[in-house]
């Protein structure tokens, strides 16, 4: 595990797995939102944020979470594990707004900006019936030599977490 792509939708946890393995496995992590906003919250055309993750995924080890469709055949193509996080919608949601209650709104510390609008809880919503298929199909043609791992739960989430640990004690 060198390089690994986190996807989920908003609210269901990217963030704070991909901070937990980038600490455990000693990977730098790299959240899209980083790669797709300039310094003031405005979007960088999407030439300018493909090419960023064609230069972040050219690295031997790295950690990145974000669920850009358009541009996830440049992570999962170069990526060793894709971790797809699906916890229940209301599960996301309910993430969203722990997010807004902890920050306040604006970018936190991990980089990531939080905005919640009406298409980011849609996304949210909607995230397994629409737009999971669509990753599914994604990473069918371009994972082909990725390890893909799909959490359904906060649970699943916690036990991969302490298998990782378990395998890092075991190997060191």
């Amino acid at each position: 595990m060198q390089r690994i792509a986190i996807l989920g939708a908003s609210g269901a946890g990217k963030t704070v797995l991909a901070r937990t393995l980038g600490d455990l496995l000693d990977l730098p992590v790299t959240h899209l939102d980083q790669l797709r906003y300039d310094s003031d919250w405005n979007v960088i055309a999407e030439p300018d944020f493909v090419a960023a993750q064609h230069q972040l995924v050219a690295g031997t080890r790295w950690i990145a979470d974000g669920n850009s469709l358009a541009s996830l055949p440049v992570r999962a193509a170069a990526a060793d594990t894709i971790i797809v996080l699906d916890p229940h919608p209301l599960v996301c949601l309910t993430g969203i707004a722990a997010r807004r209650l902890r920050y306040r709104g604006g970018q936190h510390a991990d980089g990531v900006y939080d905005r919640i609008t009406l298409e980011v809880l849609t996304y949210a919503a909607t995230y397994r019936a629409r737009h999971l298929p669509r990753v599914q199909a994604c990473l069918r043609e371009h994972a082909t030599r990725a390890r893909v791992v799909h959490l359904r739960s906060r649970r699943a989430v916690t036990r991969y977490v302490a298998q990782v640990r378990a395998v890092g004690r075991s190997s060191s």
